[in-house]
C-alpha cells in the first residue's frame, strides 16, 4: 500500500513540475502517469482542479481542445431592461 501511495505522490509532484515549467499537460499524459484506480475520483478531481488553478491548461491530443472543467460555463449575463 505504501509503494503505491508513494508512487502516485511522486508522479503528482512530476506532473506538477511539468504542468507549471510547460504551462500545459494533456489528459492523456496524466492518465497515463496516473491510470484508473491510482486515484479516488475526488482525488483525481482535486488534482485537475489544482492544476486548472496554476494556471495549467489541460489539453485532450485527440481533438487538440483545451478542458477548462467547470470554469467553461459563464454565467449567463442578465438582460437589460
Amino acid at each position: 500500500m505504501e509503494n503505491r501511495i508513494g508512487k502516485s505522490y511522486t508522479a503528482r509532484k512530476a506532473l506538477f513540475a511539468k504542468g507549471l515549467r510547460e504551462g500545459r499537460l494533456s489528459m492523456q499524459e496524466i492518465e497515463k502517469a496516473l491510470p484508473a484506480g491510482t486515484l479516488t475520483a475526488a482525488e483525481r478531481w482535486l488534482l485537475y482542479y489544482s492544476l486548472r488553478a496554476a494556471q495549467v491548461e489541460i489539453i485532450d491530443e485527440v481533438t487538440g481542445q483545451v478542458d477548462h472543467g467547470f470554469m467553461a460555463e459563464q454565467p449567463a449575463t442578465p438582460a437589460e431592461h
